[in-house]
């Protein structure tokens, strides 16, 4: 009887933690890099400020050199899509003064994550935090989604046709406003619009060889944007 008291006060102890914890964290996860950017030292503002979801997410635990190194920050967070970013961005891009803000963004939105947008939405999403960080002073570079067949998580969604689309809706948007664009899709897609198998272990996500290619293409495209 003991062991069988002791066991379900546990469980209501974590029942009534979890549920805490998820009452504290707001839907754009304003928390994940409070600490971080609280902390940030202003003599030396951020190069890049890398905007994103999983992919950006992983990009520093897989890679964090490339980061350090050049003086850019990673404030992706796994799972997001463009409407919760574009609650953060002042947060996690704007009040930060970075040169130069990257913004990888939608795959979730196709993925319904939080639930049906149009392409035309996410478009919108994004030119809003373009929009935002012109208005103050940061350069912009938005970015091709990443390529992927399929989403292990919610199946059916046809990223393969989707994403695409959105990005040839953000390519023309960047092309007509003079705003840097970067082509990851095509070279990681394998051909059927979906990620090369040895740059994915899940079709989504790349592995450290996929973010080479990555690194590779943005470290040249921010450079570039900077000095203009």
């Amino acid at each position: 009887m003991n062991k069988l008291y002791y066991l379900l006060s546990a469980l209501t102890f974590f029942a009534c933690f979890s549920a805490t914890a998820q009452q504290n964290k707001s839907w754009a996860d304003f928390e994940r890099y409070h600490q971080q950017n609280e902390g940030l030292n202003t003599s030396k503002m951020p190069q890049a400020v890398f905007m994103g979801n999983s992919i950006t997410d992983f990009w520093y635990n897989n890679d964090s050199t490339f980061f350090i190194n050049h003086n850019y920050l990673d404030r992706g967070i796994s799972g997001q899509t463009t409407s919760q970013m574009l609650v953060r961005f002042r947060r996690d891009v704007i009040d930060l003064h970075p040169k130069v803000v990257i913004i990888l963004a939608g795959t979730n939105d196709i993925a319904q994550n939080t639930g049906y947008i149009s392409l035309k939405d996410i478009l919108g999403n994004l030119i809003s935090m373009a929009e935002l960080a012109m208005t103050h002073h940061i350069k912009v570079i938005l970015c091709s989604l990443t390529p992927a067949f399929d989403y292990p998580w919610h199946k059916g969604m046809q990223p393969n046709i989707k994403i695409p689309k959105l990005n040839a809706m953000l390519q023309a948007y960047a092309n007509k406003h003079h705003i840097a664009y970067i082509d990851y899709f095509s070279a990681m897609t394998d051909g059927n619009n979906g990620m090369r198998t040895e740059l994915s272990k899940d079709g989504v996500h790349p592995t450290l060889a996929g973010y080479k290619i990555m690194e590779k293409i943005s470290s040249e495209a921010i450079l570039k944007l900077a000095h203009n």
